[in-house]
């Protein structure tokens, strides 16, 4: 599943679903998608969402894997996954508008 995160305020960001739940919860929402947070939320939520992803550290570099598998991507931690809809959420503070989201890809 994918989930798509609207506002006037930004672009569309779609994420995968699990990494989206996940997010919403560290903001302190139910993770129900699809749902909102209107514009008086939105600088709670954001303050939230930073203060639990600096609660969980970024990865460890573990460097190569193992073998001879050179080529093999490393792991995207949750941090990085946040950034788009941490931009999203800061440009919804600053513009005093609501953030909505819903499963699969936005519309056309």
């Amino acid at each position: 599943m994918l989930v798509t995160f609207r506002s006037d305020a930004w672009g569309n960001v779609t994420m995968f679903g699990d990494v989206a739940v996940a997010l919403l919860k560290m903001m302190g929402h139910s993770g129900t998608v699809p749902s909102a947070l209107l514009a008086r939320d939105v600088p709670a939520a954001l303050a939230r969402l930073k203060k639990e992803l600096a609660r969980h550290p970024a990865e460890e570099d573990v460097g190569t894997p193992s073998g001879d598998d050179e080529d093999a991507e490393k792991p995207v931690g949750l941090a990085l996954r946040a950034y788009p809809l941490i931009e999203m959420l800061s440009a919804a503070v600053e513009q005093d508008a609501d953030v909505m989201w819903q499963a699969g890809d936005p519309p056309l």
